[in-house]
């Protein structure tokens, strides 16, 4: 039987994040991958331009389409941007009983973009943060869930991620890609502890959709069988790889993406 992860997220007409780069990461981890459209982006390497929103109703039929007939095996949620679409796509993870859901809390494009609304942070929160397998955010995103400062060392990131877990999640994969230093550290603790995961840092201003690419590289990695710790193990060097790559692709003037197809050309 084939291994199937959908992808619930908006679409990046760039096709470096989102959407795009889900089906790539899929596609390169030998996973089929089936989507539901949360929002269309018009957007490139330098920017957001404009954000239309998918009706709720429209999501939860593509939801209702999708789980319906396959047998997925994990969801990767990504970009939602209001909480109507929160209400929705948490409606479906009950109604279809979606397993081995990885939530990453996407609120601001590499750009600076903002892709959340603020009002819909605690509909997040609420809503999708206990429903998750697992929750990915970047060190903006774990202040921003928390209402705290970002954080300045490990100590700070263990401490954020020992309230996220309050707030629900099973695990947390606070990822440190936003730090200095020349390790890029990312921490996965669930009630067991924690795993610190460690890279040298790849100097590259090309890195749109890392955080896509590995949340969607670890749904791709739980729907083949493995193990949460093994699952992030992999999607992590899946995504190094492909930032160290990324300076081989020659794609649009600002952020440009990371090279999800690195083993093949």
């Amino acid at each position: 039987m084939s291994a199937i992860a959908a992808t619930i997220a908006g679409s990046d007409s760039g096709g470096g994040a989102g959407i795009q780069a889900d089906l790539k990461t899929f596609s390169a981890l030998g996973v089929y991958g089936a989507s539901v459209i949360t929002a269309l982006t018009a957007q490139n390497t330098r920017g957001v331009r404009a954000i239309h929103d998918v009706p709720p109703e429209f999501v939860t039929a593509q939801i209702d389409a999708v789980f319906s007939d396959f047998d997925v095996h994990a969801v990767k949620i990504g970009m939602l941007s209001r909480t109507a679409t929160i209400d929705a796509v948490a409606g479906g993870i009950e109604r279809h009983r979606m397993k081995n859901v990885v939530l990453d809390p996407v609120m601001v494009a590499t750009s600076g973009d903002r892709l959340l609304a603020r009002e819909a942070v605690d509909a997040l929160r609420r809503l999708l943060i206990p429903r998750a397998r697992v929750i990915t955010p970047n060190l903006p995103e774990a202040a921003a869930l928390l209402d705290a400062p970002l954080a300045k060392d490990e100590d700070e990131m263990r401490a954020q991620a020992q309230r996220l877990l309050a707030l629900g999640a099973a695990a947390v994969l606070i990822k440190g890609g936003h730090g200095s230093g020349a390790e890029s550290v990312d921490l996965l603790a669930d009630k067991n502890g924690v795993v610190r995961l460690a890279v040298a840092r790849i100097a590259t201003r090309n890195t749109h959709g890392t955080g896509c690419t590995l949340s969607s590289a670890i749904a791709a990695e739980l729907a083949k069988g493995r193990a949460l710790a093994d699952a992030v193990r992999t999607a992590k060097a899946y995504v190094t790889a492909a930032i160290g790559a990324a300076d081989r692709l020659a794609v649009g003037q600002g952020h440009g993406p990371v090279h999800h197809f690195h083993q093949w050309w």
